[in-house]
């Protein structure tokens, strides 16, 4: 029930006017393939299972992606790649994922984002980022389970830390590196940096899918 409180609080906000503003825009100004959608247009919540061991941060709904069906890295490249990878990791029961009724489950695995508004150019500010960090936060407090996270870019990767630091937590300055693997304090979780699977970093090969592929390996290496 405090998931799904908290999930309540989160579509309903409105913290942000820049961000407000646009993903209401975006619901007017439909991309041309999916006109016959009926956009979400309100923030994002987390996608998955409160009751699992990894929690996997990324950036911020896309604004035909996300932004338009309601649901993490769903409906553009990015989840396309991500679920790929999930499944063939063994966290999620299929690879599709266009939509919130597509039966995709993800298993062990909480699939989250430092912001839940679509940002102009992908690009949210500092402030917005600080209005958003407290349901990351919350939701860190509500897996029971939590073992480790995946930071899905170096945002994602900072702002983790950053609940840790606000919870006086010793955190060093960690450098973000692909693949590398980082102990938050002394009995704290592990954090493991990614790229974001994003079609800048897809289509240039700076995240190949083997590389991906490597990441969801090293998780399940850390859980067993």
């Amino acid at each position: 029930m405090e998931i799904e409180s908290l999930n309540q609080t989160i579509i309903q906000c409105r913290k942000c006017p820049r961000l407000v503003e646009y993903r209401e825009m975006v619901v007017r100004k439909k991309k041309k393939a999916y006109m016959n959608w009926v956009y979400w247009g309100r923030p994002v919540p987390a996608f998955g299972d409160i009751g699992g061991r990894v929690l996997a941060v990324g950036l911020a709904p896309g604004p035909h992606g996300s932004n338009r069906t309601g649901r993490m890295f769903t409906g553009d490249a990015s989840g396309v790649f991500l679920f790929a990878a999930l499944h063939r990791a063994g966290f999620a029961n299929q690879a599709e994922c266009y939509s919130r009724d597509d039966g995709l489950v993800v298993h062990d695995m909480l699939i989250s984002a430092v912001c839940r508004c679509a940002p102009p150019e992908n690009k949210p500010n500092a402030v917005e980022i600080a209005n958003c960090r407290p349901y990351l936060e919350r939701e860190i407090g509500l897996m029971k389970n939590l073992q480790g996270f995946v930071a899905l870019g170096r945002i994602a990767f900072d702002n983790i830390l950053k609940v840790y630091r606000r919870w006086e937590v010793d955190v060093p300055r960690f450098e973000f590196r692909h693949g590398s693997v980082y102990q938050i304090g002394e009995a704290g979780p592990w954090l493991i940096a990614s790229y974001h699977p994003s079609q800048q970093n897809t289509q240039t090969r700076r995240l190949t899918v083997n590389m991906f592929d490597e990441i969801w390996k090293l998780v399940r290496s850390m859980l067993a």
